[in-house]
């Protein structure tokens, strides 16, 4: 008798599904099995915690008992949660794109008994509707085909799963030189939306590999048109109702091209890696709202985002009481019960709420219509009205709580905090990265290896190579930030076992999955940007700042081994590649900068962060001698007593320097190409 396998889970998403009706299966082997017993194909069906169209599934077809009795008379039927198995996740929505679909989640694919895709979808309403067929009608058409058809299934699914494996060769692309990315740069500009930034047209994802290549291109290659063009997005994303102008924190995405209708949900990854652009910025631009809007999302993260052990939980949903976003936005009537007429009037105009509502006859706070800060005591007086309408949403109930930690996820934001820490002056943040990564150790670390994800005492499956790449990432963060050497050691000790488990020799890259982990069909290993970055691409720049950290030239070696792996795909499209082309400024001109103690360290500190120095390593020594952290800082030492600035590119660094604007002048030199 089949029954509902999901209540042994850990993962809140799998958990939302534990009384469903259909006799879900996790991924695993005894699933494979059951569909080689019973000669059934395999449902598999994805998604996460937080997903809008998930629920709306989940409540349409796998909480229908007619549905459900279909779903488990003709199929086996597996949920998998993307975040727990993002390597499970990258090779089916490959496949769904093979396919010529768009993809997107609720991902539903079928697969045969060994685990291959021969078809799929994403969200399919229960009747046909939105010009979708109806699910049930799916269901039974598939399961006719599989039965009636084998010879059929079987080469399609032969040929997707080949497809999938299918690689370029490093040989014959696209050499990457400055002149290349100098004109990238002109290219992408070309691609933003003029009036409320962010990449034309609608829906609008933050999509940070893509304006980090911009903001870097920007820097090195002195274009305005692109700088103004990253400062436009992000000041419309944290003035749009993308952004939680109660809470904190960014949402996902928005539906619209203004930035104003989030889908509501609020990814820990999101609001990391916004964090990092906007402190980059910051220092070029000195932008208020930028500083507001990265002091405002740390309080967020330490308010609700704070799960076992100190790391950060995963995501908050974007539905409360069944309905997405109806835990965020607010009516006219709601404003004066709390605010009282006259502040709720002020507040109401200056956050756009009115009787009719700004989005399908709801409120969603923004400050869209004028984008700039008022005076101080006007900002002062709407940030005490905010904090009371904060106070009357605490007795709303909440979304759904992910509080699942995941590796990847929180290196990117122990990255961010540890850079973010030291740029405004901020030790409770940075407090807050070391108890994180520290968490991460402890807790996720299986003899020596990572683990993907962690909940309720219970480890998740093996790491992914954007786990190793992006705490490593933090770990060197963390190393500029504390100039503490057992995080180079660290970060060592993960890019040898990357390079061990991860590494394909033959193709000079890395795969997305370790050599010895057993569950996957293929061993992906794609180059392209995502909404998170690309592990390839995160560790290109690492492996740059090793060599330079340790002297190591084999570090330089592996990540030019890694650019040029890919330059058959960057030639392709250039485009789906921004977050590896970012990186191999690191691997082309690795940047260094260190300053010692002594008298006068905090006038060249401050110059240091005056200027964006996008992907360069950073140190700010305590004594007057550099400490134990390796060759990148022996022989720096202070000048009769007084704060010496070194700035380097590679192993070639300038002459010393105690005075502010000289080393000024020296950076603004260095970050330029010379073309």
């Amino acid at each position: 008798m089949g029954h509902n396998r999901l209540g042994e889970t850990t993962s809140p998403y799998l958990l939302q599904h534990k009384d469903n009706p259909v006799h879900w299966w996790p991924w695993g082997p005894e699933a494979l099995a059951e569909a080689k017993q019973t000669g059934k194909p395999i449902l598999l069906s994805v998604g996460y915690a937080a997903c809008h169209w998930c629920h709306v599934m989940a409540h349409e077809s796998f909480e229908n008992e007619d549905i459900a009795a279909v779903m488990n008379d003709l199929y086996v039927n597996v949920k998998v949660d993307r975040e727990e198995r993002p390597d499970i996740d990258a090779i089916y929505m490959g496949a769904l794109h093979l396919l010529g679909e768009q993809g997107g989640w609720p991902l539903t694919m079928f697969l045969d008994s060994e685990g291959r895709p021969f078809h799929g979808g994403t969200y399919f309403p229960p009747t046909a509707r939105y010009g979708r067929p109806g699910f049930i009608d799916v269901l039974e058409n598939i399961a006719r085909i599989y039965k009636e058809e084998p010879d059929r299934v079987a080469h399609n699914a032969q040929i997707l799963t080949k497809t999938l494996g299918e690689r370029e060769s490093g040989t014959g692309g696209i050499i990457v030189t400055d002149r290349l990315l100098a004109d990238l740069t002109q290219r992408m500009i070309g691609a933003i939306d003029p009036q409320h930034g962010g990449i034309q047209g609608a829906p609008k994802f933050p999509q940070w590999s893509f304006f980090w290549m911009l903001w870097r291109g920007a820097i090195r290659y002195d274009n305005a048109q692109a700088a103004n063009a990253v400062e436009k997005t992000l000041t419309h994303i944290c003035q749009g109702g993308i952004y939680d102008h109660l809470g904190g924190g960014f949402a996902r995405y928005s539906v619209d091209e203004r930035w104003l209708a989030p889908h509501f949900e609020k990814m820990l990854y999101d609001n990391a890696l916004l964090i990092d652009l906007m402190t980059e910025v910051w220092r070029e631009t000195r932008n208020p709202l930028f500083k507001v809007r990265i002091a405002e999302t740390v309080d967020w993260l330490e308010r609700e985002m704070i799960a076992e052990g100190g790391a950060f939980a995963a995501s908050l949903d974007a539905d409360s009481e069944g309905v997405e976003g109806k835990f965020y936005v607010w009516s006219p009537a709601e404003l004066i019960e709390v605010l009282g007429p006259e502040d709720a009037a002020l507040f109401a105009a200056t956050y756009d709420v009115t009787q009719g509502g700004n989005w399908e006859g709801h409120n969603i706070l923004n400050r869209l219509g004028s984008l700039a800060f008022q005076s101080p005591e006007q900002e002062d007086h709407l940030t005490q009205l905010r904090t009371r309408l904060l106070e009357h949403r605490a007795n709303r109930i909440r979304p759904g709580w992910d509080d699942k930690i995941l590796a990847d996820w929180n290196g990117m934001m122990i990255a961010s905090l540890a850079r973010a820490a030291i740029v405004f002056d901020q030790p409770g943040w940075l407090q807050r990265a070391k108890t994180a990564f520290a968490c991460i150790c402890e807790k996720m670390t299986v003899d020596g290896r990572l683990r993907h994800s962690y909940r309720a005492g219970r480890l998740g499956a093996a790491a992914t190579a954007s786990d190793y790449a992006n705490m490593t990432w933090a770990a060197i963060r963390l190393l500029q930030a504390t100039g503490e050497p057992s995080y180079l050691q660290q970060a060592q000790e993960w890019t040898d076992i990357l390079h061990a488990h991860y590494w394909i020799a033959e193709e000079g890259r890395y795969a997305t999955t370790a050599d010895d982990t057993t569950d996957v069909l293929v061993r992906m290993a794609s180059g392209t940007d995502d909404a998170v970055p690309n592990a390839n691409a995160i560790q290109l720049s690492n492996l740059a700042h090793l060599s330079i950290l340790t002297g190591d030239q084999s570090f330089t070696e592996q990540a030019m081994s890694v650019l040029e792996s890919f330059t058959p795909d960057i030639q392709r499209n250039l485009i789906a590649h921004t977050g590896l082309l970012a990186a191999s400024i690191d691997a082309m001109s690795p940047q260094q900068i260190v300053i010692t103690g002594g008298q006068g360290q905090t006038e060249l500190a401050e110059t240091l962060h005056s200027l964006s120095l996008p992907g360069a390593l950073e140190h700010l020594l305590e004594g007057e001698l550099a400490n134990d952290t390796g060759p990148a800082l022996a022989g720096k030492t202070a000048i009769d007593g007084l704060a010496t600035a070194f700035a380097c590119i590679g192993p070639q660094c300038s002459s010393p320097t105690t005075d502010p604007a000289s080393f000024k002048s020296l950076l603004e030199q260095q970050r330029k190409a010379k073309l």
